[in-house]
């Protein structure tokens, strides 16, 4: 007897929730590979012999290739779809993952090298979250976006909470090249099971019941748009860029994700340093102390993602998807201002980490606002907004340590905070149930 071509892999679990929980993994592996520069950062400033604020240059070129290839990369993904574009870029920053450890120290030049490879990774990694929000917009009805993306962004917080005690105990072991081989390899096996599992569409996917598929394309109001000669219609005409670029929600949500980009990056590229120099913790300890904002961005990003959609839901789309991002990033630049200015590293951290979770908990908030505005266009709409937040990045990349040398730590931390107030208020200019018109 022959089986059901629609017949799902695991009895009960949607296909769409396999998927975005693979998303979920590659999430994970991408800040494997974002952080894992801040982790073997001491040992490439001994070997290249350069000092915190040159170490921000590599920082933060990683960040400008990132910016730099978000709207082309959306583009790219529109024409193309996650499936393929995806898979093929995971295999390019492994490539180039690879290559940063490959740079050779006493080489003339060596660190416009390692620059010029940390921005070529950035590059090929621009697409990880536009992927994913593409998908998203494809494969769940609107109700579901919130937890989807806070799922997907779990793996911000997963990532970088793995990395400082896996890749410290690879560097204690062996060296920080072998850490980064690791994370390449990790890499290339998440991208061939993405190809071989996922399907831009779920109308595309042979795993998928009637049931859930009847219901994806009800619930993410298209469907009327069934026509394959009105998707590639749509694919043709391009995208509307006078009103992206014009759009306030757009720029207010753009304003709002570089606030986002500079916190965060203070975490992932200067905390796990930060706890090394500033508070006097040991490598050992300070890999152990690091966790704790990461583990807090993991909790924050579902809960987040949970909270949004039952508000939205529940009490109105402006509560869950605007008032709460607005409240998380308030309550950020609170406990940033409390938690740097307090003696006790053990009490700092905890506050920072409470920082980092809150922080969090507006992240799935962006990501389901550039969904249901922009639709068919979200890879290129979520990509410019994240192009923002990756300046943001870039931009604490480089200016904290400057900060710090200047005025001293709390007046980085506070600079966070102004940042935090500010990106709230961006949220209040928001309309949730805004649609950009192709």
């Amino acid at each position: 007897m022959n089986q059901s071509p629609e017949r799902q892999p695991v009895q009960g679990l949607p296909m769409r929730y396999l998927l975005v929980f693979w998303l979920l993994v590659m999430s994970t592996i991408a800040f494997l590979d974002r952080t894992n520069i801040s982790i073997a950062g001491v040992q490439i400033a001994k070997e290249f012999k350069i000092d915190n604020s040159r170490l921000g240059w590599v920082f933060s070129a990683f960040l400008v290739g990132y910016a730099g290839f978000q709207i082309p990369g959306g583009v790219i993904l529109r024409r193309f779809g996650p499936r393929r574009v995806l898979s093929f870029c995971v295999i390019l920053w492994g490539v180039f993952t690879v290559l940063t450890a490959m740079v050779p120290p006493a080489a003339p030049g060596a660190l416009i090298m390692i620059i010029l490879v940390r921005m070529a990774l950035g590059a090929s990694s621009a697409v990880m979250y536009p992927s994913s929000n593409q998908f998203i917009e494809r494969w769940f009805p609107r109700h579901e976006r919130g937890r989807a993306s806070g799922i997907v962004f779990g793996g911000v917080g997963l990532g970088s909470a793995l990395a400082p005690p896996v890749l410290t105990a690879i560097i204690l072991a062996y060296d920080w090249h072998v850490a980064f081989w690791f994370c390449a390899v990790v890499g290339l096996l998440a991208a061939a099971v993405w190809f071989l599992v996922a399907r831009d569409k779920p109308e595309q996917h042979p795993w998928v019941s009637a049931s859930e598929r009847a219901m994806i394309i009800a619930g993410r109001g298209d469907a009327a748009m069934i026509s394959a000669d009105v998707v590639a219609a749509k694919k043709k005409s391009g995208s509307p860029w006078v009103k992206i670029f014009t759009s306030k929600e757009v720029l207010a949500l753009s304003g709002s994700y570089f606030t986002f980009g500079y916190i965060g990056w203070v975490f992932f590229s200067w905390f796990y340093i930060y706890l090394a120099q500033v508070r006097g913790l040991s490598l050992k300890t300070s890999a152990v102390y690091s966790i704790f904002p990461f583990v807090a961005m993991t909790l924050g990003s579902l809960i987040g993602g949970v909270a949004s959609d039952w508000l939205a839901h529940h009490v109105s789309p402006r509560v869950g998807r605007c008032y709460l991002p607005a409240f998380s990033l308030f309550l950020t630049g609170i406990l940033l201002a409390i938690g740097s200015t307090v003696q006790s590293a053990v009490t700092a951290t905890a506050l920072l980490a409470c920082a980092a979770g809150a922080l969090y908990l507006s992240q799935s908030s962006f990501w389901s606002v550039t969904a249901d505005f922009a639709g068919e266009h979200s890879s290129v709409v979520s990509g410019t907004m994240n192009m923002a937040c990756q300046i943001g990045g870039a931009v604490t990349s480089s200016l904290t340590p400057m900060i710090a040398a200047q005025f001293g730590w709390q007046a980085s931390f506070l600079t966070a905070t102004v940042l935090a107030v500010l990106g709230a208020a961006a949220w209040l200019l928001v309309n949730p149930k805004a649609r950009l018109a192709a």
